[in-house]
C-alpha cells in the first residue's frame, strides 16, 4: 500500500512539473513578443531624444566603409596590404559625437604615431649596431623603458585628462615598429603605411563629421547654459512673486 501511495506522489509530482514547463513554454513566445516590443520603443525613445544620434551612427558607418576600399580594392590593397586595416581601426576608435572630439582624437592618434615610429626606427637602428646577439636584448630594453615612462607619465591629471589616448597609441605604435623590425627588413616602409593608413581613417573622420550635419560640442554648451539660465530666473520670479504674496 505504501509502495501504491508512493507511486502516485512521484506520478502527482511528475505531472505538476511537466505542467509548469508546458505553461512556460507556452507563455515564452509571447514573454518574447513583450521584450522585443520593449527594445523596439527604446530604440525608438532614444533616436527621438536627439535624433543627431541616428545621424552619426550613420555617419560612423559611412565613414568604415569608405576607408573599408583600401582593403576591398584590389590596387589599393597592393600599395597598403593588410596595413589598410589600420584605417578601418582609426576610424573605430577616432570617430566621436562631437567635432572638436574626433579632430581632438584624430591629432593625438596622428602624432602618437608620428613620434613613435620615428622613434621606433631609431630605436631599431640602434639596436641594429649591437649585433646579431645584443639586438634583442636592446630592443626588449627599449621597449620596456619607453613603456614604462609612458605608462608612469599617464598619471598626470593634466596629462590623463588630455593625452591619455595619445600615449596609449604611443605605446602600441613604438613596440610595434620596434619589435617588428627585429623580423621585418623593410621597417620604414612598414612604418610609412602605417602612418598614411591613420591619416587616412583619421581625416575621413574629420571630414564626414565637419561636411555632414556636424555636432559642435560649443552649441550644446550654449544651449545647456541657456536652459538652466532659464530655469534660473524662473526660480527666481518664483520666489520673488511668493515674497510679494507675503507682504
Amino acid at each position: 500500500m505504501e509502495m501504491v501511495d508512493s507511486v502516485n506522489h512521484d506520478q502527482k509530482v511528475s505531472g505538476q512539473l511537466i505542467g509548469r514547463m508546458w505553461r512556460w513554454l507556452k507563455a515564452l513566445p509571447e514573454k518574447l513578443m513583450g521584450k522585443v516590443v520593449e527594445f523596439s520603443w527604446k530604440i525608438i525613445k532614444l533616436g527621438q531624444d536627439d535624433p543627431r544620434r541616428v545621424i552619426h551612427s550613420l555617419k560612423v558607418g559611412l565613414a568604415i566603409s569608405l576607408v573599408s576600399i583600401f582593403y576591398y580594392y584590389q590596387p589599393l590593397y597592393d600599395n597598403f596590404g593588410v596595413s589598410a586595416m589600420w584605417a578601418v581601426m582609426t576610424v573605430v576608435v577616432v570617430f566621436e559625437f562631437s567635432v572638436g572630439a574626433t579632430l581632438g582624437k584624430g591629432l593625438n592618434r596622428g602624432l602618437a604615431t608620428l613620434f613613435a615610429g620615428a622613434l621606433g626606427i631609431g630605436a631599431h637602428h640602434l639596436a641594429d649596431l649591437s649585433g646579431h646577439i645584443g639586438e634583442p636584448i636592446l630592443l626588449g630594453f627599449f621597449v620596456f623603458l619607453q613603456a614604462a615612462a609612458s605608462t608612469f607619465i599617464r598619471f598626470f591629471p593634466k596629462v590623463k585628462a588630455r593625452y591619455d589616448y595619445g600615449l596609449l597609441i604611443f605605446i602600441l605604435t613604438f613596440a610595434l615598429i620596434s619589435v617588428s623590425g627585429f623580423r621585418e627588413d623593410e621597417i620604414f616602409e612598414f612604418a610609412h603605411k602605417r602612418l598614411s593608413t591613420v591619416i587616412i581613417g583619421g581625416s575621413a573622420c574629420v571630414i564626414i563629421s565637419i561636411l555632414i550635419c556636424p555636432v559642435w560640442a560649443g552649441e550644446d554648451l550654449h544651449n545647456l547654459i541657456a536652459t538652466n539660465l532659464e530655469k534660473l530666473g524662473n526660480f527666481l520670479e518664483g520666489n520673488n512673486n511668493k515674497n510679494t504674496l507675503a507682504s
